[in-house]
Order: structure tokens, then C-alpha cells, then sequence
């Protein structure tokens, strides 16, 4: 973890309340979950010890037990015990990645979208170059059948059948279904990334990420739905924008150990008014 040594890092006390107000939700997934307070303890004080010993290594010196107990605060023996374990990875699950290489593709490349850039209804097979959903499969992947594909994204409603050979995409195939694998390697990987995101920018003298946010109170509910549903179809477009140029300069990039994200998030619900002002109205 590299921060910048002429910022000004918060002090421990000043963090508190807003650690406290973005863990809430958290919480209170743990608590539905069956997460119980000793259970994230015991993952928090392996997350600790894992951090302390990779990402606050000193240059050119082995990182000793001592040092870790020093920046953590937990016991020598405990560290000792849990040094080398490894915190959680999310691993990509293979059949994510191949159904997120394979949308990328048909959202993104010339081939298989429309002159305004929307995915084209493709026929489940073609004559030479021309777009068909094998060729889409094709191009990411020759481990699995194009069928067997098709079969799995009709079963999950990512895919309809557009007469008797078109494949449609439908809109869910952007959305994760709640509770699956895919939605919950996404929950993960986003707010990991926002929340790297918003660290770093508040432990630089400089923020070197994007993260901000539109926001109003006092509003009506169906002021707020409306807002809601034309948030979505801003974002989704400015996805799908930013997919189809990420896409297209892939295709020449040599490659190398970076990765990148772009994201968005829309967010509306009813806010209890202090008693007093209740009690004004």
C-alpha cells in the first residue's frame, strides 16, 4: 500500500463516523446472513494481519512478528498463528469470466452491434464472416460449445429466442441475480473498488481518482423514482459507451499487470425527519 507522504492522512477519531455510517449496510447484510459479531472478528483479525504484513513492508527488511503485533494491536501468538494464511481471494469463477468475456464482446465490438452501437439480434449460425451468435462464442472462447452456452443463457433469461434462429440479449443479462455467484463476485469487486478508490483519494495530496457523486434531500417519492429510472438509463449508456471504447483499444494493447474499472452506482430511499421537525409540520 503506497500513500502519499505529503498528505495529510485522517487522524484514527475523525474516521470513525464514516467507517461507522458505510459499514452499516454491511452490518446489516452480516446479521440477515447469520454472520454472527465473533465470526467477522475473527476474518477481521486475519484481514489485519494480512495487510499488516504485505502492505506495510518495509523496503530491503523481512517484516517480523513484532512489527505486525505494533500495527495492529493484536497479540504476538495470534499473529505468529496467522501470518502466511493468505486473507480471502475472490477467485473469478471460469463460467463468469467467459460470460462476461463473451457480453463485453457483443456490446462492444463492431461486429456484432448496430451503427449506434446496440447489440445486434444475431442468428445462432452464419456463412463465413457474417454475425451469428457461434461466431460470437467463437471469438472468446473454443473450449465450449456455442450451444452449450446458449442453452445455459436461455435457463438463466439472459438470452430470448427471436423467431425460430435469432438470439436476443435482454437487458438482465447486465443485471446479476440476487444471491447468485456472479452477484455476489460482483458485490465484492465493486465496493472493493470504490472504496479503494475513495481511500486513495482521501490519503494523497491529490486525488487521483474519480469518485463523485450527485445528490439531493427533500425530495418526493416519485420525484426520487423518477430521478432513479433516469439515473439508470444514463448510466447504462455511459457503460456500455465506456465498454465499447475499452473493447476496441484492447484489441491493440500489448498487455501488461494493470486492470481497470469503471463503475456506477444509483441509490434512493425515504429518510426519517428529525421529532422536531415532525412535529413542526
Amino acid at each position: 500500500m503506497n500513500l502519499d507522504r505529503n498528505a495529510a492522512l485522517p487522524e484514527a477519531q475523525s474516521l470513525q463516523r464514516p467507517i461507522a455510517r458505510l459499514l452499516r449496510p454491511l452490518v446489516r447484510l452480516l446479521v440477515r446472513s447469520g454472520i454472527t459479531f465473533p465470526m467477522i472478528c475473527e476474518l477481521l483479525r486475519e484481514l489485519y494481519v494480512n495487510v499488516a504484513e504485505y502492505d506495510f513492508a518495509l523496503p530491503a527488511k523481512e517484516q517480523t512478528d513484532s512489527r505486525v503485533s505494533l500495527l495492529t494491536g493484536i497479540h504476538r501468538k495470534e499473529v505468529r498463528r496467522l501470518r502466511g494464511a493468505g486473507a480471502p481471494v475472490t477467485v473469478v469463477p471460469s463460467g463468469l469470466s467467459r460470460t462476461s468475456a463473451i457480453l463485453a464482446c457483443w456490446l462492444g465490438s463492431p461486429r456484432f452491434t448496430d451503427a449506434a452501437g446496440a447489440p445486434l439480434v444475431l442468428p445462432r449460425t452464419a456463412e463465413g464472416e457474417a454475425p451469428s451468435f457461434e461466431a460470437l462464442v467463437a471469438s472468446v472462447t473454443k473450449d465450449v460449445r456455442p450451444r452449450a452456452v446458449l442453452d445455459e443463457w436461455l435457463d438463466r433469461k439472459l438470452v430470448a429466442l427471436d423467431g425460430d434462429n435469432g438470439v436476443t440479449l435482454l437487458e438482465t443479462a447486465l443485471v446479476p441475480r440476487s444471491g447468485d455467484e456472479q452477484a455476489l463476485y460482483y458485490f465484492g469487486r465493486n465496493l472493493h473498488d470504490h472504496i479503494a478508490a475513495a481511500t486513495a483519494n482521501v490519503t494523497s495530496a491529490q486525488a487521483p481518482f474519480l469518485e463523485r457523486a450527485v445528490h439531493y434531500d427533500g425530495l418526493s417519492e416519485d420525484l426520487a423514482r423518477k430521478l432513479e429510472g433516469q439515473s439508470r438509463a444514463l448510466a447504462g449508456a455511459a457503460l456500455q459507451s465506456a465498454n465499447r471504447e475499452a473493447f476496441a483499444a484492447c484489441q491493440a494493447d500489448a498487455g501488461g499487470d494493470w486492470r481497470w474499472s469503471f463503475g456506477v452506482y444509483v441509490y434512493a430511499e425515504p429518510v426519517a425527519r428529525p421529532a422536531a421537525q415532525e412535529d413542526e409540520a
